[in-house]
C-alpha cells in the first residue's frame, strides 16, 4: 500500500467519533453480513450502488478494497460498483482520488473510459461507470449496498443479492461548477471512506 494511503487510513481510524451512532448501526449491520458471508462462503462481495455510478458508488468500491487490505482482509472481501444507468466516473470525482494520494490512470479512451485507481504498487481496482448487472460484477450471491436514496427508491429489486442496504450519501454533484465543488467532493470521499473503514475494522476485530 503505498505510504501516503496508508497514513490516510490510520487517519480515518482517529476519525471515527465524528460517525453517528445511526450511522454505525448501519455499518455494522452491514459489517454482519460480511461476516455470514464469509463464514457461508469463505468471501464476501460487496457491490456499491447509486443512479449513475459516477460518485458515491465509485468511492464505496475503492475505499471497501483499500480498507480490505489494510485491515488484511482483501482475501476475502471484493468490491465492486455499478448503477441504474450509464454515465462515466465524473472528472471531479477523479480529481478527488488524487488528492487524496491514489494513482488514477485512464486505461481507453471512450466517453466511459476505464480508470486503473492504484493505492499500492500491486495493489488496484478498476472504475468505470456501467448497471449494477454488469457481466464484470457479480451476479449472485453478493451483499447490494445503496448509497444513493434515488437508486434505493427506484430501484426495489435488486437480481441476486443476499441482502440490501441502504446508507445514503449527500450528492456532491450539488457543488459542481461552484466554487465549493473541490472541497465537497473531498468531504465526501473522505466521509464514505471513514465509514467504511469503520465498517471493516468491525470484521478484523474479531
Amino acid at each position: 500500500m503505498f505510504p501516503r494511503i496508508e497514513k490516510l487510513c490510520r487517519k480515518l481510524e482517529t476519525e471515527r467519533d465524528s460517525i453517528s451512532a445511526e450511522r454505525k448501526q448501519i455499518l455494522e449491520k452491514i459489517a454482519s453480513a460480511i461476516d455470514s458471508q464469509i463464514e457461508n462462503t469463505g468471501k464476501a462481495q460487496l457491490i456499491y450502488i447509486c443512479t449513475h455510478n459516477s460518485r458515491r458508488s465509485h468511492f464505496g468500491q475503492i475505499w471497501a478494497n483499500v480498507a480490505a487490505e489494510f485491515y488484511g482482509m482483501s482475501s476475502v472481501i471484493e468490491a465492486f460498483s455499478g448503477g441504474t444507468e450509464v454515465t462515466a466516473l465524473h472528472p471531479n470525482s477523479v480529481t478527488a482520488l488524487k488528492t487524496m494520494g491514489f494513482e488514477v490512470r485512464t486505461t481507453t479512451t471512450e466517453a466511459n473510459p476505464r480508470y486503473n485507481v492504484k493505492f499500492g504498487k500491486q495493489r488496484s481496482t478498476t472504475c468505470f461507470s456501467k448497471v449494477f448487472d454488469n457481466p464484470e460484477n457479480p451476479d449472485q450471491d453478493f451483499l447490494a449496498i445503496m448509497t444513493c436514496s434515488h437508486a434505493d427508491e427506484n430501484c426495489p429489486f435488486i437480481p441476486g443479492a443476499l441482502s440490501r442496504f441502504a446508507s445514503p450519501y449527500e450528492d456532491p454533484k450539488l457543488f459542481d461548477t461552484t466554487q465549493l465543488q473541490d472541497k465537497k467532493y473531498l468531504e465526501r470521499a473522505m466521509e464514505i471512506g471513514r465509514e467504511v473503514s469503520f465498517m471493516v475494522s468491525q470484521l478484523a476485530s474479531k
